[in-house]
């Protein structure tokens, strides 16, 4: 479990940088090469691609932001324990923290291994492909008015090739990822199983409620 999960947290950051660093990398050769000087070494090249790719994957991973998505943030299964506390006698109402704190117990814990590695895999999934959705959006951005920028200065389209060509590449990228949206669809999927989980073993939960109940009180007193 330990293992896989460090595999799925790697991926996370590992997936999203390679991303962003090679589409740096192909701008630099379309774009930013005539104005900044080249071909460079091979060995700064090496260093600057490894270094986009750790600085932008751990970026991305540490602001969370897929986590703000309403495919995110609906049907969320700590909610479903949530109401399962309150309607429970003899349980005490969770908070959202202590809701999350429960749910990743339950998972870790007492859920099978094929439903709890499938938990991870699409959440690993949906977060890269929302960092994939937002970076090729960017450099779509960046890309148009350089394509712009370049015909502006006096440079015609046939000098301009290599970088039509990531432009058109990445916003068909983009909109293929858009138009799919199978990411979001994959996350609300995985939480309506785990809340049919839930409901599955609706005793098993209520036990750990209750007896999590009783915890509390035996630490207070």
């Amino acid at each position: 479990m330990n293992t896989r999960f460090a595999t799925y947290e790697a991926a996370r950051i590992i997936v999203p940088g390679l991303t962003f660093a090679l589409l740096l990398a192909l701008y630099g050769w379309a774009f930013l090469e005539e104005y900044l000087g080249g071909p460079w070494p091979v060995g700064p090249q090496i260093a600057a691609f490894a270094f986009a790719v750790l600085a932008s994957g751990l970026t991305m991973y540490a602001r969370e932001t897929p986590k703000r998505r309403r495919a995110f943030q609906e049907n969320q299964p700590s909610a479903h324990l949530q109401q399962i506390a309150r309607g429970l006698k003899g349980a005490e109402a969770l908070s959202d923290d202590e809701a999350r704190r429960f749910y990743f117990h339950l998972l870790n814990h007492h859920m099978p291994p094929l439903p709890h590695d499938k938990i991870f895999f699409f959440g690993t999934v949906y977060h890269i492909m929302v960092h994939v959705r937002r970076t090729t959006f960017w450099f779509g951005i960046l890309t148009s008015v350089s394509i712009l920028w370049h015909l502006s200065a006096g440079g015609t389209l046939s000098e301009a090739a290599g970088l039509i060509l990531l432009c058109g590449s990445v916003w068909t990228v983009y909109g293929l990822n858009i138009g799919s949206n199978k990411a979001d669809r994959n996350m609300q999927e995985s939480y309506h199983d785990q809340i049919l989980w839930m409901e599955s073993n609706r005793p098993l939960i209520e036990r750990l409620l209750k007896s999590r109940r009783l915890y509390q009180k035996a630490e207070s007193a």
